[in-house]
């Protein structure tokens, strides 16, 4: 869309929703992490803090109203803002003054999304001709974009090449009115038409200007508040930049690539280099990665060697859990298969064998679930791109920690926690000597297990990760069934039954085909080293058959052609 961004970036709703993953994860493992203010490219949900603006419900209602007001009123009144209060309760921020700054981007934005939404609407009422409410919304739109040139003006010294813009803008919305309102006078249906190709054109550009417009004046912003990190020596101000940073980067990636151009990673990592600043690595670190969603971001982590900063992070001793929790989140973002740039990695491959090792010693200690999942989720991506991570982590007695993990309730304690687990434990599983270690700790019980997960709420989130256990679970123990060992270990486990559920009843399953093709691969190997552990009927069906046919056959089991 042409004003997308304001669109896209605005939903703030959507970001505090308990189904956004806190760190990117592989699109191939289908890894969903818990829920979090994070985006997701990334890291995308168990609960966890969140970095949102709290504020008393009439303050809000007061908020809200503002930009509610009739037209006419607001062309008189100029919007004149209403004043935020200063100890308003709950804001989670490290610093709970300097307001300025947020208060200027806060209002930008719900202005932006006032404006978008009034474009947005013009274009649907042109489509359908109804010019009355076609120049209402002009009239609106032109009202809204002048108020809010006018309260930006009057915050902030308007950058010179922003002016441009914004006379620019300005001069394109009277000339919307004007066009507009020649359109209520008139009937003629060709007179009609050539206008309304005309006040699309008109309105496109209006568009375009807008965006461009906000762009500039968030940027404007957010160098206002790299200055504040870059120049500041007061641990109090640093965090409540720092703060505004990070609550920005939750309204979705064009806000964090304009944040990543604006040099924000570079200033963030220069505060986690300084041990005087130590108190904010954590905060900091969570900030670079949700700003590590997008490329610029992962691109400015590159040019300033943060690799090597996350690695010392994670290998300092004397580092608290909660900054190498969130250098865990940031390795497991910039990792993720989503990206397509990985240029990042030649870098990262250097340090990985001290990241890893750190990874896994963070697993075994994690105080929490949540510092559990962001260190396995990032070593759940590390291997999916280097064989030599599994190797690795075979030497560090990871099959041992992450089964030992599964049995204290504080660390792994969701599907999110187990999906990283299991994900680990496949992409293991193709090395020929985890077979023994898996069957050491009695890992095909544990197996097992995960394919009966079961979600505890209705949260579609969840049943997706219960999904996505299901599913590796299946591929480790196909892969697994390799050594003879471990195929006579599962029949005897009753393995063959439960895949035979999964694969007979849709609901087994939560009706996913991504399982029912993983239980009939495990199914088919289990039945070619024990033929005998598989009923007549069911060899029939599900593995006589080509693998397409008993796919066929076990989906459509429920359905109707009545």
């Amino acid at each position: 869309m042409i004003f997308g961004w304001c669109c896209a970036e605005l939903d703030t709703n959507q970001m505090a929703s308990p189904q956004i993953s806190r760190v990117a994860t592989p699109e191939s493992s289908r890894m969903a992490t818990p829920p979090s203010s994070r985006n997701s490219s990334s890291v995308s949900s168990s609960p966890m803090k969140m970095q949102s603006l709290q504020v008393d419900s009439v303050q809000r209602w007061m908020e809200d109203l503002r930009h509610m007001t009739e037209v006419e009123c607001m062309c008189v009144l100029q919007a004149k803002p209403i004043g935020v209060e200063e100890d308003a309760q709950g804001e989670l921020i490290v610093a709970t003054g300097d307001h300025v700054a947020r208060d200027n981007l806060q209002t930008l934005l719900r202005r932006a999304l006032v404006v978008s939404t009034d474009l947005g609407k013009m274009f649907q009422r042109l489509e359908k001709g109804r010019w009355q409410r076609v120049h209402s919304a002009a009239v609106r739109a032109n009202c809204h974009v002048r108020s809010l040139v006018h309260e930006y003006g009057a915050a902030r010294n308007t950058p010179a090449e922003m002016q441009k813009y914004e006379k620019s803008l300005l001069e394109k919305c009277m000339e919307l009115t004007s066009i507009t309102e020649r359109c209520l006078h008139t009937e003629d249906e060709f007179f009609l038409k050539s206008m309304r190709e005309a006040i699309h054109e008109i309105l496109t550009d209006v568009s375009d200007s807008f965006s461009h417009m906000i762009d500039m004046a968030l940027a404007n912003e957010i160098q206002v508040l790299i200055r504040q990190i870059e120049s500041s020596d007061s641990v109090y101000t640093i965090g409540s930049a720092i703060s505004n940073l990070l609550s920005l980067t939750q309204d979705g990636p064009q806000l964090c690539s304009i944040i990543a151009k604006e040099g924000a990673v570079v200033a963030l990592f220069k505060i986690c280099r300084q041990d005087c600043f130590s108190d904010l690595y954590a905060h900091a670190l969570r900030t670079v990665a949700s700003i590590c969603c997008v490329e610029e971001g992962i691109n400015q982590l590159e040019k300033v060697d943060g690799i090597l900063c996350l690695a010392d992070i994670l290998t300092d001793e004397n580092s608290v859990e909660a900054a190498r929790a969130e250098a865990a989140a940031v390795v497991a973002q910039i990792t993720s298969p989503h990206h397509t740039s990985t240029q990042h990695l030649g870098s990262f491959l250097e340090s990985m064998q001290d990241i890893v090792t750190a990874l896994i010693k963070l697993c075994d200690s994690a105080s929490c679930g949540e510092v559990f999942l962001l260190a396995s989720a990032a070593l759940a991506n590390i291997t999916f791109f280097d064989s030599m991570a599994c190797e690795i982590l075979l030497q560090l007695n990871a099959i041992h920690i992450l089964f030992q993990a599964c049995k204290d309730r504080q660390r792994v304690d969701t599907p999110y926690s187990k999906d990283q687990v299991v994900t680990i434990l496949a992409n293991l599983s193709v090395l020929e000597q985890s077979a023994s270690e898996i069957l050491q700790e009695k890992g095909i019980e544990r197996l097992l297990q995960f394919l009966g997960e079961k979600p505890s709420s209705s949260s579609p989130s969840e049943g997706a990760a219960c999904e996505r256990v299901q599913q590796k679970a299946a591929v480790t123990l196909a892969r697994l069934s390799r050594d003879p060992d471990v195929a006579q270990s599962a029949i005897q486990l009753q393995a063959v039954p439960r895949l035979i559920a999964l694969c007979r009843s849709p609901a087994e399953r939560n009706d996913s085909d991504s399982v029912l093709v993983a239980c009939l691969a495990a199914l088919r190997r289990l039945a070619a080293g024990c033929p005998d552990s598989i009923e007549a009927a069911d060899h029939q069906q599900l593995i006589k058959p080509r693998l397409v046919d008993s796919f066929l056959l076990c989906s459509n089991m429920e359905e109707s052609f009545v």
